[in-house]
């Protein structure tokens, strides 16, 4: 376990009165659903990333605007951080509680505002689920495009705060591409709007800045999200490869041939055959790797690229292409590669999701290293990813109950993600940084880079109360972990070290 994590900020913390801020939420709001009891607690002692697990102090449940206003002035006023959780879903430690902390949920706003098929944008509440968007807005000829592989779960506050993507990125973009406007309330309980229902809005470009940044700088309590028309038709090429390295420059040349795919998708034999056995989606699972490639648009258009992607991926060295036959081949298809993650899961007693992204044409070099630090680590890792923009998603297998394994996955994974910093890519992609990666936020950014990161926490938050100790790491930290240069035993910048 990651103990500097803990030591540098549960420890750092002032001791909480538990009861004495238990009785103030409930003097206030005496309907305000508060969870104190061990019991009640324990369920929300992590996310996704259920390695990392924590105990709140309280964990708050509001179903009213005032009510977060006020959990957040209360808190504010009496020093106690607070960390914002919406489904949960995230697999980087984002939403992960501090034990002297309030946990604030958000999922119980759930409420489509407005549907605006006119304008094309939806209105919505933090907790409404991603998938939930476009069913809403199904009945107009709409969707909502960023469609991470747990849209049926995940929360729309919660794709906002890590900057979601999903399969469909490579095309339409990532959830920051696919946004007007946000609500949110400052730390202080200040309501804020950033953006605007035009496509531009005056001033800094605040939406973007705070699109990923991880409940560090506000809670989010409406989002308005662009929609777009469905596209006429959509037809899925299953191309297969006898080596991974093959499948990887496929990619590369299918992006220089000037194609643009609405998805384009990679998964290895390991991963091929945990999703078949799963879905049965008809993978071929004696290939090595397999690219699933999506055309959408009109139907003459996605006629002459499927035959210009044909081209690219035989002369790319492909033993099988396939075209999906129909409408419910193609769900197959996606279908298997959506829930390879827990397909997957069925292969070890534990694993462990990687997000890193590197460009397209190191694609092959980097699959290969990846080969050799499993070989070197002797933990077996399946790779499943967004091919197309390179963001990478290696699952690394191991079993908890053996002593010493889950610390060297998460070593394994450290050397992943440093590897892609390598190569000129980056630690994440869309599960952002959270708990888990922040080591390597030392190794992809300097000294100068990172002061400034604080400097904006500090702009929207002074006090560091907003989930504290993730995202971005101390210069002290980073000294520690080998990846800052120490000038004369001195950090620069000491005043920004209490965030």
């Amino acid at each position: 376990m990651n103990i500097l994590y803990d030591e540098q900020v549960d420890g750092a913390l002032p001791d909480v009165d538990k009861a004495a801020l238990l009785q103030a939420l409930h003097r206030q709001w005496p309907d305000l659903e508060v969870l104190h009891q061990l019991e009640e607690l324990k369920p929300y002692e992590c996310d996704g990333l259920s390695a990392y697990r924590t105990t709140p102090l309280l964990v708050v449940l509001p179903r009213h605007i005032d009510e977060v206003q006020g959990v957040l002035r209360i808190c504010h006023e009496r020093r106690v951080p607070v960390v914002a959780r919406g489904a949960g879903t995230g697999l980087s430690g984002g939403a992960l509680p501090l034990e002297k902390g309030v946990l604030l949920v958000m999922s119980r706003f759930n409420n489509i505002l407005q549907i605006d098929p006119e304008a094309r944008t939806a209105r919505v509440q933090p907790g409404v689920r991603n998938l939930a968007i476009s069913q809403a807005a199904a009945p107009f000829g709409l969707y909502y495009a960023p469609d991470p592989s747990s849209q049926i779960a995940c929360s729309i506050g919660g794709n906002v705060a890590e900057n979601a993507g999903g399969v469909h990125c490579l095309k339409y973009g990532l959830t920051v591409h696919n946004l007007l406007k946000v609500e949110i309330l400052t730390v202080d309980g200040e309501r804020l709007t950033l953006g605007s229902e035009a496509l531009d809005s005056p001033g800094f470009d605040l939406l973007a800045l705070f699109t990923g940044s991880e409940g560090l700088l506000g809670v989010i309590t409406e989002v308005t999200v662009k929609l777009l028309p469905k596209p006429q038709t959509a037809k899925v090429l299953l191309a297969a490869f006898d080596s991974v390295e093959k499948a990887g420059r496929a990619v590369a040349d299918i992006i220089a041939a000037g194609i643009i795919p609405g998805g384009l998708e990679m998964m290895d034999n390991l991963a091929i055959r945990a999703a078949e056995d799963f879905i049965h989606a008809g993978y071929p699972v004696d290939a090595e790797a397999i690219l699933l490639c999506e055309l959408d648009g009109v139907e003459a258009d996605v006629h002459d690229d499927c035959a210009r992607v044909r081209q690219v991926l035989e002369h790319a060295g492909a033993t099988e292409l396939r075209q999906a036959r129909d409408e419910a081949e193609r769900v197959r298809f996606w279908a298997g590669r959506k829930n390879a993650f827990p397909a997957v899961g069925r292969l070890s007693p534990d694993y462990y999701c990687m997000d890193g992204t590197i460009p397209r044409r190191e694609l092959p070099g980097v699959l290969h290293a990846i080969a050799q630090l499993s070989a070197e680590y002797g933990l077996r890792v399946a790779n499943v990813f967004h091919a197309g923009d390179g963001n990478m998603h290696p699952l690394i297998l191991f079993d908890a109950n053996q002593p010493g394994e889950l610390e060297r996955a998460e070593a394994l994974g450290g050397k992943i993600l440093e590897l892609c910093v390598k190569v000129g890519g980056s630690i994440t992609g869309e599960h952002g940084v959270g708990r888990e990666k922040i080591n390597q936020m030392c190794a992809q950014f300097n000294r100068d880079e990172l002061t400034l990161f604080h400097a904006v926490k500090a702009a929207f938050d002074p006090g560091g109360l907003l989930n504290p100790g993730k995202n971005i790491p101390t210069l002290h930290r980073c000294a520690e972990f080998g990846a800052l240069h120490v000038h004369h035993g001195q950090l620069p910048f000491p005043e920004l070290e209490r965030f």
